[in-house]
């Protein structure tokens, strides 16, 4: 089974590759529509990449909720990071006395036939100074739940045991066997 993980960014892909090996990385521009909804934004990538290629495929995309926000930035975290950065996340955290978040990941699988399933995992925690050069993104600033480093702190394999990626991909890896 050829299965193809479409996304420029190596990290991801390190990540996924090391709960389902055998995974090829695709690079490919898709269109991003916008959207609170990470499902219909990654089955929108998902339709584009079959048109494209022959294959099954998997797109994830990854959101981070500020409680004091609502729903945001969530699946738009890309573009508040390219605008205010961590620092600037931090700086709202704070001054709306709020430092609860949610990271969460969903990965979007397309079977041959172009039948899409979802699997989503989440780590809540809270938003803090930032602290730490590792990770990449909003890492330095994300606490998660019951820890004392940052994901920014935290080595791949330290972040890799409690990860919203992780969490996600190994729902995608029972999928896989059990099909």
């Amino acid at each position: 089974m050829l299965l193809y993980f479409v996304t420029g960014n190596k990290n991801k892909f390190n990540e996924i590759k090391r709960i389902i090996p055998g995974i090829k990385q695709l690079k490919m521009d898709l269109p991003e529509i916008q959207s609170l909804n990470p499902e219909e934004i990654i089955r929108y990538k998902l339709k584009a990449a079959s048109r494209r290629y022959k294959g099954q495929f998997l797109i994830d995309d990854t959101c981070l909720c500020l409680k004091a926000m609502g729903k945001l930035p969530g699946p738009l975290i890309k573009w508040f990071m390219e605008a205010i950065g961590y620092e600037g996340l931090y700086k709202i955290a704070k001054s709306l006395n709020e430092f609860s978040a949610e990271a969460s990941v969903v990965i979007g699988y397309s079977d041959k036939k172009g039948n899409i399933k979802f699997f989503k995992g989440s780590q809540k925690g809270k938003i803090v100074e930032p602290r730490g050069t590792l990770g990449w993104g909003w890492d330095p600033i994300f606490l998660p739940k019951g820890s004392t480093k940052t994901y920014g702190e935290m080595t791949i394999k330290e972040k890799n045991m409690i990860s919203m990626r992780k969490r996600a991909a190994e729902k995608l890896r029972k999928y896989l066997e059990r099909n």
